[in-house]
């Protein structure tokens, strides 16, 4: 997606759980801009959020002295929302397996699997600091 791609918006927000809200009215406002149909909006929703959840809670665990940062990136056939915290990053090729009979009873563990489901595509960057969530446009 590096080719003619827009950044068309962008949110800095705190590490705190409440800042949530502002990353859905993102959403929101992304979504009616592009004419995003309510199925894949429900994708993006929830694929987003968990992604800013696990730069909040992992990321930044909690630092009132770290952001994440969430840009919203456009071209004519997709779109995605890069999420970025100011963590040490970790290891994302190698993630257990959720769905294996010793990590089914777990509590944790299901966001970037689920992520990865209601994607398209989904890449890390910069040692796993920076998640990119692509979202092709059905119509492109």
């Amino acid at each position: 997606m590096s080719v003619g791609i827009t950044v068309i918006d962008n949110l800095s927000i705190n590490s705190d759980l409440s800042q949530l809200t502002l990353v859905e009215q993102l959403i929101d406002k992304v979504c009616a801009s592009l004419h995003i149909d309510e199925d894949m909006y429900g994708n993006v929703l929830i694929a987003v959020t968990e992604a800013v959840n696990n730069a909040i809670i992992h990321g930044n665990k909690f630092s009132d002295s770290l952001k994440v940062l969430v840009d919203v990136i456009d071209n004519d056939t997709a779109f995605a929302f890069r999420i970025s915290d100011g963590g040490t990053g970790f290891d994302f090729t190698n993630l257990p397996d959720p769905t294996a009979p010793e990590n089914i009873e777990k509590e944790n563990g299901r966001g970037i699997f689920l992520i990865k489901n209601l994607a398209d595509n989904l890449e890390f960057s910069d040692n796993g600091k920076v998640a990119t969530i692509f979202f092709n446009k059905i119509n492109a």
